[in-house]
């Protein structure tokens, strides 16, 4: 009862706390977009995302296991692959990868506010109605990227998946990774139990992130790329601690 109790406060001050930063932040960002070079806007736009992660964790009662941190390189550019639950994910890839560049549906750029901070870091804006064109749109403005010194972040299920569904993985990530001859670095979590994708309420418990070891991309083609990272995620995954093992009563 009391926990109940807990996860509807914490969620509604949560939920003030991301309203009212994502605005704030939203309105500085032109301005910051404008007088700041790009290698100084993403660390900007972070106070904001792990301004977030905080208030979840200490107002939604969360906490955080990072396993494999020592896999993390930010001195090497890598094609960064993680299964999609909700937004947590979003928001502590970028804090944990920058820079980093994501790939993600133009349509929330034009969200006020929240699309106007998602300017700043050099985002992969695709149209997911024309496949083909967004695939050609990831290979070469993700090359561009990453010959920048910027990671790109691919989610290769394409949108948000519930902890308890399964989704095939798109061979866009191996295909960016073998065309600029980049690593992929695999990434997986259980967010989607404490921060259900599409729903405000939140639930006090432990997320779980897995980190990889990078996966070369030099001589390999992309099938074979794209089966060794699915393999790899895909066993992850299915050992990650599920429903009420991670969630606090």
């Amino acid at each position: 009862m009391l926990e109940s109790l807990r996860s509807w406060v914490g969620s509604v001050f949560f939920a003030l706390y991301y309203m009212v930063s994502t605005i704030l932040f939203g309105v500085l960002a032109p301005f910051a977009t404008i007088l700041l070079p790009k290698n100084a806007r993403q660390p900007v736009l972070n106070l904001h995302n792990k301004g977030l992660l905080f208030v979840f964790r200490v107002a939604c009662g969360v906490k955080v296991e990072i396993i494999g941190r020592e896999h993390i390189n930010k001195n090497r550019p890598v094609v960064l692959v993680a299964n999609h639950q909700s937004e947590w994910e979003t928001y502590v890839l970028q804090v944990l990868m920058a820079p980093v560049s994501t790939v993600l549906k133009k349509e929330l750029l034009s969200v006020p506010f929240f699309g106007w901070g998602l300017r700043m870091v050099q985002p992969i804006a695709i149209d997911r109605s024309q496949k083909t064109n967004a695939l050609k749109q990831i290979i070469s403005q993700g090359k561009e990227r990453l010959e920048d010194g910027r990671s790109v972040l691919i989610f290769p299920e394409g949108t948000r998946i519930a902890p308890n569904e399964v989704e095939a993985f798109n061979k866009g990530a191996a295909m960016l990774a073998t065309s600029a001859n980049v690593p992929i670095l695999p990434v997986v979590h259980n967010a989607g139990y404490t921060w259900p994708g599409r729903r405000w309420r939140k639930f006090p418990g432990t997320i779980r992130v897995v980190i990889g070891e990078v996966i070369e991309s030099e001589g390999k083609k992309t099938s074979a790329l794209h089966e060794e990272m699915d393999v790899w995620m895909r066993a992850e995954m299915a050992k990650l601690p599920k429903g009420n093992d991670i969630l606090f009563k």
